[in-house]
């Protein structure tokens, strides 16, 4: 695998909700980015926490981009999710629908006490259910709360060359490069019926829906890069759907009726 490039400048401490004290946040009112994660397995060659790296990476890029222009924090990520339908595979663990939708709720009533508004950046497309019910609900209480997708453009389903890019570009040393196998590269529309019967392990018995051949952290700096981008952008413009998602329309997340099983 090609070397990783050096490290984009990280976004400072002041935009880390958990480097502050709470004088700090005295009279503020801020933005709050929640990044959303999971902890599932990703083929045999990513980390578990693939979801939760991504999620904290895209917020965090795209706090540095606001910097100056909106009072942003990053919150600690929340590195469990609805994963049920990767709970064939060892090293997955999932909250489950009903707790997770319960967990952002709260979390949500909570930080609202002091923030001024909350994005949840999400990293998990299983999780959209259960965040989307749970953002509604809390914007039917009158607080400002919305949700947003990290959606790479042109990506494949899980664990293939967009992701595995990614992590190539975020944490090289934990991307297991002699493991990597393609999986099933239909689209997801395609295996959609499958996957919902026979979960992701029954549909590919390595975890990963796509093909990883060709993965570089270029690659995954730009993708990481667009998503920032467009983030920062549709915070600038705070335009919140019916259903809680920020920005553009609502796409349909391609492991919803999956993760919905539990």
């Amino acid at each position: 695998m090609p070397a990783e490039p050096a490290p984009a400048t990280p976004p400072g401490p002041a935009t880390r909700l958990a480097d502050l004290a709470w004088p700090d946040l005295t009279d503020r009112g801020p933005l709050v980015l929640l990044p959303l994660g999971s902890c599932e397995q990703h083929g045999p060659h990513l980390p578990l926490d693939t979801d939760t790296a991504v999620a904290t990476a895209v917020a965090g890029r795209a706090a540095g981009r606001l910097r100056g222009e909106v009072d942003v924090l990053v919150a600690p990520a929340q590195p469990y999710g609805a994963s049920g339908e990767h709970e064939g595979f060892p090293g997955t663990v999932s909250a489950g629908h009903d707790a997770l939708r319960l967990l952002v709720t709260e979390i949500g009533r909570s930080m609202l006490r002091w923030a001024g508004r909350l994005l949840v950046v999400n990293g998990h497309g299983g999780n959209l259910v259960s965040l989307a019910d749970a953002v509604t609900g809390l914007r039917g209480e009158s607080r400002d709360v919305a949700w947003w997708p990290c959606l790479p453009p042109g990506s494949d389903a899980h664990a293939g060359r967009a992701e595995t890019s990614m992590m190539l570009r975020l944490r090289r040393a934990a991307v297991q490069g002699e493991r990597a196998v393609a999986g099933p590269t239909e689209p997801v529309e395609v295996l959609m019926d499958r996957l919902v019967t026979e979960s992701v392990r029954g549909v590919s018995p390595s975890g990963v829906l796509g093909d990883p051949a060709g993965a570089r952290a270029g690659e995954g700096e730009r993708l990481l890069d667009v998503m920032a981008d467009r983030l920062a952008a549709d915070i600038r413009a705070w335009r919140v759907s019916g259903r809680g998602r920020l920005g553009r329309s609502e796409r349909r997340p391609a492991l919803a009726p999956v993760g919905a099983r539990r």
